[in-house]
């Protein structure tokens, strides 16, 4: 148990001390000065910095895509919602490599709760229960290859996950999933700088849906940021970025010395997905 607490401690600061504002915010949100109650209380719902669990499971062909399907949309999706853990995204990998691939995108202002989310899971008799095929699975036929976690602070500017207009109506769209990764750890936070300081209301004006911006803070390739972008159709999509790049505010932003002096991006990696039919995003 000390073991535990030791670990889950030690990930918790690693993950607030890339965000101090985020603390400042909460602390905030305790102690509101100066403010009618009800207008702090919006204030501080509105500033607080999410956190994002976003997991990768890895499949091979067969029933394993069933299986897991049948999990997410039956037995984890319930449980996250049940933890306050809301809107949880469910996506299928269209375009990018090693597919199938399904990835599960969950948000929460607690990173506390997202590092000991399979201990709150465990202790829910119903997901227990009601996901044993998925959870019990034998090594003979094992629910999923692997399954990876990333861990992310969302930017200090853009502190919320922003839902396209067409989840509310179900309306065909598909997602992007862009990784960015950097050098060092200069030009990731000279990236960051950059995409929260002008990048974003490029993309706005571009007619883009900008989901959420996130700092990873545990995970693979660091250092690296990922943010989520949605579109009606993949035709859309590309319309959109031809946009975006001959726009001459990117130009202009693109040129800026503090960002040009260098490669501050070493690797894009850039993933299409599509929701399924159950998910909140």
């Amino acid at each position: 148990m000390e073991r535990r607490t030791f670990l889950t401690s030690s990930l918790i600061a690693s993950a607030l001390s890339v965000a101090p504002p985020a603390g400042q915010l909460l602390a905030a949100q305790d102690t509101p000065q100066e403010q009618p109650k009800d207008q702090s209380k919006q204030h501080a719902k509105e500033t607080t910095r999410e956190f994002y669990l976003l997991r990768r499971y890895i499949l091979t062909n067969g029933p394993q895509r069933k299986l897991c399907d049948d999990f997410f949309r039956d037995v984890l999706v319930p449980a996250l919602n049940r933890l306050a853990i809301t809107p949880v995204g469910v996506f299928d990998l269209a375009i990018g490599a090693e597919t199938p691939t399904f990835y599960v995108l969950m948000p929460s202002v607690s990173a506390e709760l997202l590092v000991n989310l399979e201990t709150r899971l465990a202790q829910d008799s119903v997901y227990m229960k009601v996901g044993a095929p998925f959870l019990n699975a034998p090594a003979t036929a094992p629910a999923f290859v692997r399954m990876e976690n990333s861990l992310m602070v969302a930017f200090e500017k853009i502190p919320r996950l922003t839902l396209p207009a067409a989840t509310a109506t179900h309306s065909p769209r598909v997602f992007e999933l862009r990784t960015y990764e950097s050098p060092s750890d200069l030009d990731h936070k000279r990236k960051v700088e950059m995409m929260q300081s002008g990048e974003e209301e490029i993309f706005a004006n571009a007619g883009f849906s900008q989901v959420f911006y996130g700092d990873t803070v545990i995970g693979p390739r660091m250092p690296n940021l990922t943010y989520m972008l949605s579109y009606e159709s993949v035709s859309v999509r590309d319309k959109k970025w031809a946009a975006f790049l001959a726009s001459a505010a990117w130009k202009s932003m693109s040129s800026q010395p503090r960002y040009s002096f260098e490669n501050i991006v070493s690797s894009i990696t850039a993933l299409i997905l599509t929701p399924t039919d159950y998910s909140q995003i």
